[in-house]
């Protein structure tokens, strides 16, 4: 009997799956970051609520109870942290989330190498979507270009390593060059957008023309800034 037990008993399964993090990164002074934090909270309420979202803390020199004051802070604002980047594995505690390692960037810096880096990048493939992407429905493709030909409805969202192609409305979050493609740009026909993003750079409702809305846009990056004009 209990060799036929054994017999029977099956593995434990596992999958794998993947989630697109925000990755914030601190700044000192860290109150002031904060701020910028509560900045974007109040333009686009609810925005952080429920995504994973990794700290990377290789910019500051934050000791062990710093970090615990960070995190605590970030929990008050409903950010919950999945996991920290950039620090000896000594300064964390068993409760705080894990160290991680081996993510890939969404922002390519600005120094040479980097840029080389870059350039060596395969050109994107293609997704194209026949369909609209209704509210609530996320599409992710980092492999490279989306191109959808009806419309994003609000609270949807499509995160692409290349451009995006909207051949309708955009009124939900559009996210492009997600791993470090700078000229990858925006493209929609309608732009009564919630949040447009590229390599990390974002605008949200309220930063948009208001003179642009509902009418056919285009958003790409100039240097560290985002550039949104009427598509002609």
């Amino acid at each position: 009997m209990e060799a036929a037990a054994k017999v029977q008993r099956q593995m434990v399964r596992l999958r794998g799956r993947s989630y697109v993090a925000f990755v914030f990164v601190p700044t000192v002074p860290i109150q002031d970051w904060l701020q910028e934090i509560d900045a974007t909270i109040a333009r686009s309420p609810g925005f952080f609520a429920g995504r994973p979202v990794v700290i990377d803390l290789s910019s500051v020199d934050l000791s062990q109870s710093g970090i615990g004051h960070l995190l605590s802070n970030l929990h008050d604002r409903n950010i919950r942290v999945l996991g920290i980047e950039g620090v000896e594995e000594g300064r964390l505690t068993p409760s705080m989330p894990p160290l991680l390692s081996g993510g890939r960037s969404c922002v390519v810096e600005s120094s040479a190498p980097k840029k080389a880096e870059a350039k060596a990048v395969t050109k994107p493939t293609s997704l194209l979507l026949e369909s609209p992407v209704r509210s609530g429905q996320t599409v992710i493709f980092p492999e490279g270009d989306v191109t959808i030909l009806g419309s994003v409805g609000s609270g949807a969202e499509v995160v692409a390593g290349g451009s995006i192609h909207i051949y309708g409305a955009l009124r939900g979050r559009a996210m492009a060059g997600v791993n470090g493609h700078t000229s990858a740009r925006i493209y929609c026909q309608k732009i009564e957008a919630e949040l447009l993003a590229i390599d990390g750079f974002y605008q949200t409702a309220d930063d948009i023309d208001a003179a642009l809305r509902g009418k056919p846009a285009q958003a790409w990056l100039q240097g560290n800034t985002m550039r949104i004009t009427a598509l002609n």
